[in-house]
């Protein structure tokens, strides 16, 4: 399936849920997919040979009306739709993100009903989503519950509580359980004084440099720990 058959289903994703009732006027959420499309696109920036940065914050700006309507229907779970056709288009593109993606809804009482506008920005978080970029010792990979993470910044925190960088649906994970530190020695992982611990390997350790391939576990949550190719989950 190529780059276009992916964006068209994600569309047809945001179009068919009940949000699509939301816009009673002209406006139609196909209309603000293919602008975050073309927002991507217009503002992707070579950093390296194999390496394009596009924003991963994004405001869509809509008429009182229009937002009005969104709030009504649920703009936190119409914001996560798009925000997941953003990361599908970015992988499909090999894009890459330097901070957590993010799609929200502002009102501007000049926009005549129908109209809206976008604002994009680049703006570095300590994770980003994996999209198709290739995992190295600065930017390790973590796949956290089968959802991948690239590491952007030198600390990042696992945890269950909202301040954690990444958040786990896990009753035996702290609110702040886990610290991965990348640094020029290695990568190393601390318990954060948990109540359940830090395994590696199997083991209960306090702290520990990670190797690839590594497998962690807080609570009932399975973390994996790659720097180089992708391990074999089905090992």
């Amino acid at each position: 399936m190529g780059f276009l058959d992916k964006f068209e289903n994600g569309v047809e994703r945001v179009v068919n849920n009940a949000f699509a009732k939301a816009f009673r006027s002209e406006l139609k959420p196909v209309e603000l997919a293919s602008a975050l499309r073309r927002e991507l696109d217009d503002r992707a920036a070579v950093v390296g040979r194999d390496r394009t940065v596009v924003p991963n914050e994004f405001t869509i700006e809509l008429a009182s009306a229009d937002y009005d309507h969104v709030e009504e229907w649920g703009a936190e779970a119409m914001a996560d739709e798009f925000a997941a056709t953003v990361t599908e288009h970015a992988a499909s593109q090999r894009y890459a993100f330097v901070g957590p993606v993010t799609v929200s809804f502002g009102e501007d009482a000049d926009l005549d009903t129908g109209r809206f506008r976008v604002h994009s920005a680049t703006v570095r978080g300590a994770v980003a989503p994996a999209a198709a970029t290739a995992p190295t010792s600065r930017h390790p990979l973590l796949i956290v519950d089968d959802q991948r993470y690239i590491l952007t910044g030198p600390v990042t925190v696992i945890g269950r509580g909202s301040e954690a960088d990444i958040i786990v649906d896990d009753p035996g994970v702290s609110r702040r359980h886990l610290e991965i530190r990348v640094t020029p020695d290695g990568v190393i992982a601390s318990d954060m004084g948990s109540t359940n611990g830090l395994y590696v390997e199997g083991h209960h350790v306090p702290a520990a440099t990670l190797v690839d391939g590594n497998t962690l576990m807080i609570g009932r949550t399975r973390i994996l720990f790659w720097t180089g190719g992708e391990p074999d989950l089905d090992e």
